[in-house]
């Protein structure tokens, strides 16, 4: 991330008496300032003053590193001169942004991890309840009627509607529309409210939520259920 250090001065004190260990023609003057650090999420200025040495006139620091201990006693005694600085901080409209997004992504994260067990629990209903078949329901799908098990030849078939006209001891008793396509077709196009009165006698093979499967006890005859009609 992108930060920007700055250094403001609170104050200038002369340093002619002192020595100057750079270059001995050159007085002094010491500096105290407050650092400031920016950036695109905030802005911070802590209370901590540092102090500074410059050579007059030319404004060049002289590194601390090079500070006699005549230097390094005045900077402490005008520092404990200066009232306590203030120090504040900061967030910029980049960074309110960006911290309003992050709380609301982990309280989202939180509101899930919370809600999970009941959305799992409300998951398994729903599930279970598309996959139960129940009397006077209406399926999208096709069926196929065989002559001998497992031949297709001489079958017939096709899609459409079906009804669940009567459920007795885990027989399903099913209706075929009284249209039916040979070939695949919208659900939309067939016809879904006029049925055969015969119906067809199968037990379920798979009920799950979105395929339904029902065969015959001879396996001649099978369906292949998918949307129910609401």
């Amino acid at each position: 991330m992108w930060i920007r250090i700055t250094d403001a001065i609170i104050k200038k004190v002369a340093a002619d008496h002192l020595k100057n260990p750079k270059d001995q023609q050159k007085p002094m003057v010491l500096a105290f300032f407050q650092r400031e650090s920016r950036s695109v999420l905030h802005v911070h200025q802590p209370k901590k003053v540092f102090p500074q040495y410059y050579q007059t006139p030319t404004g060049g620091s002289i590194p601390i590193r090079k500070w006699t201990n005549e230097m390094e006693i005045f900077a402490q005694q005008e520092l404990a001169k200066l009232p306590p600085q203030r120090g504040w901080f900061k967030i910029t409209v980049f960074g309110w942004i960006l911290l309003l997004f992050s709380f609301s992504l982990i309280g989202y994260a939180l509101y899930e991890t919370a809600t999970l067990p009941a959305q799992k629990e409300a998951y398994k209903q729903k599930i279970a309840a598309l996959a139960t078949v129940e009397e006077g329901e209406i399926y999208f799908g096709r069926y196929r009627v065989y002559q001998e098990k497992g031949d297709f030849t001489g079958s017939e078939g096709g899609f459409g509607w079906f009804k669940v006209v009567s459920i007795e001891n885990g027989t399903y008793h099913i209706a075929k529309s009284v249209e039916i396509s040979t070939t695949a077709k919208p659900k939309e196009q067939m016809n879904s409210n006029d049925f055969d009165e015969d119906s067809f006698a199968v037990k379920a093979k798979e009920l799950e939520a979105y395929t339904k499967q029902f065969v015959s006890e001879d396996g001649l005859t099978e369906f292949n259920l998918n949307e129910r009609k609401e």
